[in-house]
């Protein structure tokens, strides 16, 4: 009964996903950009021997703030998900995973970030869209 009832809302399921990967990146992205700025990212890009961390540090905000609004209007979705998908592989890997699994400095919330992203990348936008408004995405 329950499968009867929700079947029809199958099509929107993504939206609550791109909805809260979009707002976290989002506001990770304007805490990098407005609290911390890009000499701070920049900064403890170098603290962790990042190669390039004068790019990266002023990459990587942005990209979390704009890809977040990207993907909470459906905009240019896969592209931003997979960018963001990188990015939190990276982030996993160079900063987090050595701290464990458990937050406050381990994977799992980037691990959930990561999901979230390659769930956008793999399924699209969903209907509630502007790339499905544009017709960059078609109905399946």
């Amino acid at each position: 009964m329950l499968n009867r009832i929700l079947r029809p809302a199958a099509p929107m399921a993504i939206l609550p996903v791109r909805l809260v990967i979009g707002f976290a990146f989002l506001m990770h992205g304007w805490q990098k950009v407005f609290a911390f700025g890009f000499k701070g990212v920049t900064s403890y890009f170098v603290s962790l021997e990042i190669p390039g961390a004068g790019f990266w540090g002023v990459v990587i905000p942005l990209l979390e703030l704009l890809g977040g609004i990207a993907i909470l209007l459906g905009f240019l979705t896969r592209y931003a998900a997979a960018a963001l998908s990188v990015s939190m592989i990276v982030a996993i890997l160079t900063v987090h995973l050595k701290a464990g699994f458990f937050p406050p400095k381990g994977y799992a919330y980037p691990l959930l970030f990561l999901g979230g992203s390659l769930a956008l990348l793999l399924a699209g936008p969903g209907p509630a869209s502007l790339d499905r408004a544009l017709g960059r995405e078609k109905s399946r």
